[in-house]
């Protein structure tokens, strides 16, 4: 029995190695791995011994040869195969242990694009799909944490298809993941690919996904950029679920729009409580006003570091995670007395990227790019008698900020800046302003309504107007719009066109 063992990942292959011999098999192997097999003391001989051809172009091509691959890809149970390989004197290979060079870390160093080059592996993934489409006949191992199973399977005599199957899925998976990293590295910025490729590796098994007679897992992008929940510190609290990144991803969303000092409050990816103040503490103490109720349980993200004073206000609510760039020694150790509070310190922050969006559904893909324009990208206009005032103006793209962020139909009122009533997700655009009136309560007057879509009927202004809003801001385009615009006036409020919606489904 002959075995191929060519790795970059040299965890575990000296006694890997040393465990084959062990069984009887021949072990051959190129390069560095042949020196550290040598060193671990295993008889170790050369690629060059089966091809007759020594390494060329740097080591460029070694293993791609009819004595390498005739090896591999002969079928055992076809006899015109194996007078073929008689033939051509060509021994079979039965194993082959390979994992690649190190791409992603290369490129994650920022070396230039010739490095890049040089650490595309073409050997390598051409012996593990020749290996792995022979798989009935062939043992492919790409994760040195499948060492331990093969030499057990092997030592009980011959190994099942179905783990031969699993190990080949496994290798075709890697292989494609490393192809599709290299795509990703060369693409040109440009629109959307006929073909896309995309690559995740997984971070870690979740508790459960959204209830807990389902599974889930946490995947990270090929090259996550920060700040991200990928790349987070995680300081404290139980194992993160499925909900638990759900809603902190929308929390990291919601603080990262400001560039003052804000913090949000998160409930079913919803902003609850949202405000901005100089003050941490104080733009803390805001946003749980928004609704206090709600907040319990929920998850809290910061866009500065987290002090004592704002932990110490924090502390007297229930939350299930906080996040925020850093922590103060001093806030860790208070909140960390409460052992299930998840924490996690996603460092310095920045306005959302060029990203793309991606959305599952049935049979296919939904890609998107990020909603990401700003209030300052945009030409707003007042379109009432009245224009806003300069706290009016400050309040209203406060609230635009804010809307995206909240599921379509989307209304938020805010104050100060800061949410006081938020209506989310309903049918009727009019339900939301009456859910965010009742949520303000005798807030609502003095504040300033968003509207994440036009009003389709003067219908949810005329609400806002009783209950002593002063200010609209929402994007137009309602074959109504004079109307609505009429019923702004009644009221003496300043409304404001964007020209730009804001859904969130």
């Amino acid at each position: 029995m002959r075995a191929i063992v060519s790795v970059h990942n040299k965890e575990g292959v000296g006694p890997f190695a040393q465990a084959l011999q062990g069984l009887g098999w021949e072990v051959f192997s190129t390069g560095g791995t042949k020196k550290a097999l040598e060193e671990a003391g295993v008889k170790v001989k050369s690629i060059s011994d089966i091809t007759g051809f020594p390494e060329i172009l740097d080591g460029r091509v070694k293993t791609l040869h009819p004595k390498v691959h005739g090896g591999i890809l002969a079928r055992r149970d076809l006899p015109h195969h194996r007078e073929e390989l008689k033939r051509q004197a060509i021994e079979p290979i039965d194993l082959v242990a390979v994992n690649l060079y190190p791409f992603r870390e290369t490129v994650a160093r920022g070396a230039g694009l010739e490095e890049a080059l040089e650490n595309i592996d073409i050997g390598g993934p051409t012996m593990l799909r020749a290996a792995a489409k022979n798989f009935p006949h062939v043992l492919v191992v790409v994760d040195p944490r499948d060492y331990e199973e093969v030499l057990a399977l092997l030592r009980q005599g011959e190994v099942p298809l179905e783990a031969r199957q699993r190990l080949a899925q496994k290798a075709f998976q890697h292989v494609a993941a490393y192809d599709a990293a290299i795509a990703g590295y060369l693409k040109v910025e440009g629109g959307f690919p006929q073909e896309l490729v995309l690559s995740f590796r997984k971070l870690a098994d979740l508790r459960y996904g959204e209830n807990p007679h389902q599974k889930a897992a946490f995947y990270a992008e090929e090259r996550p950029l920060p700040p991200s929940l990928a790349l987070a510190r995680k300081l404290g609290g139980k194992e993160l679920s499925y909900n638990n990144i759900l809603d902190l991803d929308s929390a990291l969303a919601v603080v990262r729009e400001f560039t003052e000092p804000a913090c949000a409050v998160i409930k079913h990816n919803n902003p609850c409580g949202l405000a901005v103040h100089s003050d941490l503490a104080e733009a803390y103490k805001r946003a749980l006003a928004g609704d206090p109720v709600a907040a319990f349980g929920g998850v809290v993200a910061l866009n500065r570091p987290l002090d004592l004073a704002t932990a110490h206000e924090m502390d007297k609510t229930h939350y299930d995670g906080v996040l925020a760039p850093d922590f103060d020694p001093q806030a860790l150790a208070l909140l960390g007395r409460k052992k299930d509070l998840i924490i996690l310190a996603v460092g310095p922050l920045s306005p959302d990227g060029a990203g793309w969006e991606l959305k599952k559904v049935a049979g296919g893909l939904l890609v998107q790019g990020q909603d990401g324009l700003l209030p300052e990208e945009f030409r707003p206009r007042t379109v009432t008698r009245r224009p806003p005032t300069p706290q009016e103006r400050e309040d209203l793209f406060f609230a635009w900020r804010a809307v995206k962020h909240i599921k379509s139909n989307a209304i938020v009122l805010a104050r100060g800046p800061a949410l006081v009533g938020m209506g989310a997700g309903q049918p009727s655009r009019v339900v939301s302003v009456k859910i965010a009136l009742e949520k303000a309560g005798e807030r609502a007057r003095g504040s300033v309504l968003g509207s994440d879509a036009f009003f389709p009927f003067p219908d949810g202004v005329e609400l806002a107007g009783k209950a002593g809003v002063t200010a609209i801001i929402q994007p137009g385009g309602s074959v109504r719009d004079t109307e609505v615009i009429e019923m702004a006036d009644a009221y003496n409020m300043a409304m404001v066109f964007t020209g730009v919606r804001h859904f969130r489904h």
